[in-house]
């Protein structure tokens, strides 16, 4: 195995006992012989599934990966690069030869026809089990990309399933966001701020400028065309996923692993990661955001083994789907529709973003990296306008010194510039943590209930039995192998390096308060005269 300065703490994952041969896997079962179709897989999500269904559905026949080429890079390459990764070191040890079942299938979801070729489309239709995860997750997507990728690609791959002979399940995830312009977002259907079908012909019969104009007007209140565009998602689901084994996975903030395969893995800053990395650097010093407002976080590994749960449960062979059952058993009305999983922690293990970066300063004081720049100097700010004050006095100011002795001394200067994508990332971050909302989860709690002891085992997913202080120590050692690089055979001289950039820190804020102090009886003494 390649020396990664973090063997000790990858060692436990090598050490679990496998599970009592009695005890049978009614999941696995149900993927034993299965062609499974991932598109997505090169995300963060996608990775966690594509290992775990691997690692533990051992009896899958073939798993196919589409993939499109990406800055400049074929499918092939991505392909290769994908497993060149510490996430899938266990399931190189536990199954050696398990890349003989991934088959590459170049293709892309925002494509009309997905961008498959004849052949390729004929092997898709193949498949048994397909796990639909490819989207574009940016904010401030434009408005035709976003809805190529999240609206018309899984319209086009329902079509598609409906042409596939044996197919048991059909898994969209979506996010627990769709819907946020509703305080209270139960595990139904909402009306959509425009009908999928409509919002394709806008596409087809506009050009981009006209609708970029439109844009604000089609998101109305949703506050981006990410959300917007999974909304829409959400019903076109709906529309054409009638009558077959279809379901929706709605997941919360998602972080890193908390188990499996590896503690603590991460490999993308987006939401609250991005928060948590920005503090720990010393880069990110105010946010806007009420911190007594719960933090929807969920843990990545929990998330893929619900949505492999959520497969199983969609593709129950008396009924279309569990939500039949559980509808009954919760005496309310018996749809069709297929059933949503509300995947999120604060039904039953919630969390204030407080106490997220009071955990977050903890560990990082105690697990530093070399790459921390400054001290952890991090402050809430529920009014908008205190918030930019502090931006101007300790982001714009500093920065603009930084920058100006870098460009004196010869140096590139980068302060300013990195300001700017943190701001722009805070902005939009902060409709999310300023606000609250309400979930229900009660077919994830039914699903959880419905499990035999070796699925609960093997697939655990039961958000109410985390405890989060155990998982904030390897979450922020994670951060710091896998985001910062940084391995842990510098741990030592990183805590050397945080005491001098603590006393720095005191230091100047000692200077800097002082000074204040002393213009301040100057300008009284100016004015009175004292």
């Amino acid at each position: 195995m390649t020396v990664r300065g973090s063997q000790l703490y990858l060692q436990d994952m090598f050490d679990e006992p496998a599970d009592p041969a009695d005890e049978v896997s009614e999941i696995a079962e149900f993927f034993a012989g299965c062609n499974v179709l991932v598109t997505g897989g090169s995300g963060f999500l996608g990775e966690l599934l594509i290992e775990k269904l691997l690692r533990s559905c051992t009896g899958i026949k073939n798993l196919y990966m589409l993939l499109r080429s990406k800055k400049g890079k074929s499918p092939e390459v991505r392909f290769k690069e994908l497993f060149d990764n510490v996430l899938f070191d266990r399931l190189k040890k536990e199954q050696p030869n398990f890349v003989q079942k991934v088959i590459i299938v170049e293709g892309d979801v925002g494509e009309e026809s997905l961008g498959l070729s004849e052949e390729n489309r004929e092997l898709l239709l193949n498949s048994n089990i397909i796990f639909h995860g490819a989207a574009t997750v940016r904010f401030d997507e434009k408005i035709r990309l976003a809805t190529n990728i999240n609206v018309r690609g899984t319209k086009q791959l329902l079509l598609l399933a409906r042409e596939m002979q044996n197919l048991k399940a059909f898994v969209h995830i979506s996010t627990a966001f769709s819907q946020c312009v509703v305080k209270f977002i139960d595990e139904i259907y909402y009306k959509p701020p425009i009908e999928g079908d409509k919002l394709l012909t806008l596409l087809d019969v506009l050009d981009d400028d006209v609708l970029d104009h439109m844009t604000p007007a089609l998101l109305g209140k949703w506050p981006n065309t990410y959300a917007f565009t999974k909304a829409v998602a959400e019903d076109t689901v709906r529309r054409y996923g009638k009558g077959l084994p279809v379901c929706i996975v709605r997941p919360s903030i998602i972080i890193s692993t908390s188990k499996e395969p590896i503690s603590g893995w991460i490999n993308n800053i987006n939401g609250a990661t991005a928060v948590s990395v920005g503090a720990g650097v010393g880069l990110l010093r105010t946010i806007h955001c009420d911190k007594d407002k719960v933090a929807d976080i969920i843990p990545g590994d929990y998330v893929i083994n619900n949505i492999i749960a959520a497969a199983w449960g969609a593709g129950r062979a008396e009924d279309i789907n569990l939500n039949i059952d559980t509808l009954s058993e919760l005496n309310e009305e018996k749809t069709d529709e297929p059933p949503i999983y509300n995947v999120v922690s604060s039904c039953q293990a919630p969390i204030t973003w407080d106490e997220y970066m009071n955990k977050n300063k903890f560990y990082c004081k105690r697990i530093p990296s070399m790459k921390y720049l400054w001290y952890f100097g991090f402050t809430f700010h529920k009014n908008l306008w205190m918030h930019k004050i502090y931006i101007l006095f300790l982001h714009l100011i500093p920065a603009l010194i930084v920058d100006s002795l870098a460009y004196v001394s010869g140096r590139k200067p980068i302060l300013w510039n990195t300001y700017k994508k943190i701001h722009k990332l805070i902005a939009v971050v902060s409709y999310f943590t300023t606000q609250q909302w309400t979930f229900r989860n009660r077919r994830v709690q039914k699903l959880w209930e419905r499990l035999r002891p070796a699925d609960r085992k093997k697939f655990f997913f039961s958000i109410e039995e985390i405890n989060w202080d155990e998982y904030w120590c390897p979450y922020v050692r994670g951060i710091r192998l896998h985001i910062l690089k940084d391995p842990l055979d510098t741990l030592d001289m990183a805590r050397i390096k945080y005491r001098k950039l603590t006393i720095a820190h005191y230091t100047i804020s000692t200077v800097a308060v002082l000074l204040l102090a002393w213009a301040l009886i100057a300008i009284v003494r100016c004015v009175t005269g004292w």
